[in-house]
C-alpha cells in the first residue's frame, strides 16, 4: 500500500495531466508546466514517473484496474454459467461504464489529436478483449484467432461508438444498441466452429 502523500502526489499529476488535455495535446505537454500546474518539484515527479508517458501509463492502468473488476463482478452477477455472448457483453458494459465514467479523460483519446493516448486506449482494449477471447477458446473451438476476433471486436465497436456520437445518439442509446449489435454477432456463430 503506497503512503497517503504518494497518493495525493500521484492524484494531483494525474489531475493536471487530464486538465491539461482539454487545452493542449499529449505531445505538446511540458513536465515544467504539469509539474507547475500539480504544484510539485521536477525532482518529485522525477521519483515518481520516468517521463510523462509513465503518469499516461498509470492512468490508464488505474482505469483498467477498475474496469477489471467491474468485468468480474459482472460476469458473478450477470452470467454465472459462462456463456458466450453474456461474457462478451459483460466485458463491453465494464468498458463503457469506465469510458464514460471517466470521459473527462478518455474524450482525449481522439486519434487525430492525440495519437498516443489513441493507440494506447486501443492496444489496452484489445489485449483485454484478446485475454477474455483466450479464456472461451479453452471452451468452445474458435474459428479464428483469438487476436482476430479481438481485432474484429475492438474495430467494430470503436467504429460504432464513434458514429454513434457522429450522429448525436444520446449515451442509453449506444449502450443498449452496442449491447444488442454485439449479442448479434456472437450469437450469429461466426466466431466459433459450431454453436
Amino acid at each position: 500500500m503506497e503512503d497517503r502523500r504518494i497518493v495525493k502526489t500521484k492524484r494531483s499529476l494525474k489531475s493536471a495531466l487530464i486538465s491539461m488535455l482539454a487545452k493542449e495535446d499529449f505531445e505538446h505537454i511540458s513536465i515544467t508546466e504539469l509539474c507547475r500546474r500539480a504544484e510539485i518539484s521536477r525532482i518529485t515527479f522525477y521519483s515518481h514517473y520516468n517521463d510523462k508517458y509513465a503518469l499516461l501509463d498509470d492512468i490508464f492502468n488505474d482505469m483498467l484496474q477498475v474496469g477489471t473488476e467491474d468485468y468480474y463482478r459482472r460476469q458473478k452477477e450477470n452470467n454465472p454459467a459462462g456463456k458466450l455472448a453474456a461474457g462478451y457483453v459483460n466485458m463491453l458494459d465494464a468498458i463503457l461504464k469506465i469510458y464514460y465514467d471517466r470521459f473527462d479523460f478518455f474524450q482525449h483519446t481522439n486519434p487525430e489529436k492525440n495519437p498516443y493516448l489513441a493507440s494506447r486506449l486501443y492496444s489496452i482494449v484489445l489485449e483485454t478483449v484478446e485475454m477474455h477471447t483466450m479464456h472461451v477458446k479453452k471452451k468452445l473451438p474458435l474459428k479464428y484467432s483469438p487476436k482476430k476476433i479481438a481485432g474484429f471486436v475492438c474495430f467494430g465497436m470503436f467504429g460504432f461508438v464513434n458514429e454513434a456520437h457522429e450522429e448525436n445518439t444520446p449515451l442509453d442509446q449506444i449502450r443498449e444498441e452496442a449491447r444488442v449489435l454485439l449479442k448479434d454477432v456472437i450469437k450469429s456463430g461466426i466466431l466459433t466452429e459450431h454453436q
